[in-house]
């Protein structure tokens, strides 16, 4: 039995993909996996018994990836899952920029007498314009920006998107029509808009900064969508003084900007739609379920895509270790000492580390296995029996 701990509230179409080998539990100490949103991690203590911690939504910022690392706990996200929800929100956010929906909205709030001659005298201060053929550029071209790339394309928009780590499907995702361009710099002055979709990042965090508002042209409109750390404040609040920004629309409000001029601050809607956290809480229970049944990962932000399908084998082993130069001789060697014979075996890597997938037709001793594993830059070892 599998005991599962969740932090803020799953969904509970996704708890529902639990089978009755797995049990829910208050309290993390005594889980084997645990289910998280946006709950702070970074200070827990994890329990020698946890063996993963899934994410329903992309970001990870919230969890200590490291130390997970260090442990062995892999850790998993739910990559566009909710790409819909905060496309359709971006798409919004352009909208409502372009046609000062936000300021005409909040103004007629305040109409009570003569209110057609009010409308007709007044609406002219709140006229905008239309979206089609002004230029979105789209920083980063993962499964969000590429949606939002395609959506802002559909509507008659010239865009232009960078991303240095865009992936061969991404690229496939794209409509013909986006152009890509290599270099950010060089992307920035042909914008009227922005929209950013990267992951904060020690090499994404203040991206957006007052040198990168000077190559921008005047009066763009600039959309945050992904994290509120990607943009620097200061030079953001500066760059609307000046007017530099036009229009800044971002899904993390703060008081530097509430209330502010020109600012449209959405109180963090981007994933929260009934289908996204829906969308996301299901991936998040079978990318955990397949991995503390059968060891596979997929969407792990910390170790390697590693799948070897529905254990049928007597029993497979699962490993996790550092990425180092004759680790899979040495524990095929020992396994051999052991008189282990090994039926299918697949190994992966990411950075400095690795995991090890191996399929075996005889009975382990899993403390014996574990002792003869206990070499250098093994981080854990676990036997999943049939």
């Amino acid at each position: 039995m599998f005991k599962i701990a969740t932090l803020n509230k799953i969904s509970p179409v996704g708890l529902k993909h639990l089978t009755d080998a797995y049990t829910l539990v208050d309290t993390p100490e005594e889980a084997n996996g645990i289910l998280v949103r946006s709950q702070d991690m970074k200070e827990m203590e994890f329990s020698k018994d946890l063996l993963a911690i899934a994410r329903a939504g992309a970001g990870t910022n919230n969890i200590p990836i490291d130390r997970c690392s260090q442990q062995g706990i892999v850790v998993f996200n739910t990559p566009g899952a909710n790409a819909n929800s905060v496309k359709e929100l971006v798409i919004a956010g352009i909208l409502i920029a372009a046609r000062n929906l936000s300021s005409a909205v909040a103004w007629a709030k305040t109409l009570t007498e003569d209110v057609s001659k009010t409308v007709e005298k007044n609406k002219s201060q709140f006229a905008g314009h239309e979206i089609k053929g002004m230029t979105l550029g789209v920083i980063g071209l993962g499964a969000i920006g590429a949606m939002v790339a395609n959506a802002a394309n559909a509507l008659g928009m010239h865009v232009v998107g960078y991303d240095p780590y865009i992936t061969v499907q991404a690229a496939h995702d794209l409509s013909a029509d986006v152009e890509i361009c290599e270099n950010m710099d060089a992307m920035l002055p042909k914008c009227d808009y922005i929209s950013i979709h990267v992951p904060a990042k020690d090499n994404t965090k203040q991206m957006i900064n007052k040198d990168r508002f000077a190559l921008m042209k005047d009066g763009v409109t600039l959309l945050n969508f992904s994290r509120d750390v990607i943009v620097n404040e200061d030079d953001a609040a500066e760059a609307l003084k000046s007017g530099k920004i036009g229009t800044y629309v971002t899904d993390f409000p703060n008081g530097k900007f509430i209330g502010q001029e020109n600012v449209i601050c959405i109180p963090h809607l981007g994933a929260s739609t009934a289908e996204s956290e829906e969308n996301c809480a299901t991936m998040a229970v079978e990318e955990i379920m397949d991995y503390l049944e059968n060891g596979n990962i997929r969407n792990s932000v910390n170790f390697p895509a590693c799948n070897l399908g529905v254990c049928t084998a007597h029993a497979r082993i699962v490993m996790l270790n550092k990425n180092i130069p004759s680790m899979l001789g040495k524990v095929t060697g020992i396994l051999a000492d052991m008189h282990i014979n090994i039926n299918d075996l697949i190994n992966r890597s990411k950075g400095d580390l690795a995991c090890t997938l191996i399929d075996i037709d005889s009975e382990v001793d899993e403390a014996a296995l574990k002792e003869a594993l206990n070499v250098e830059g093994v981080i854990s070892v676990r036997v999943i029996k049939n």
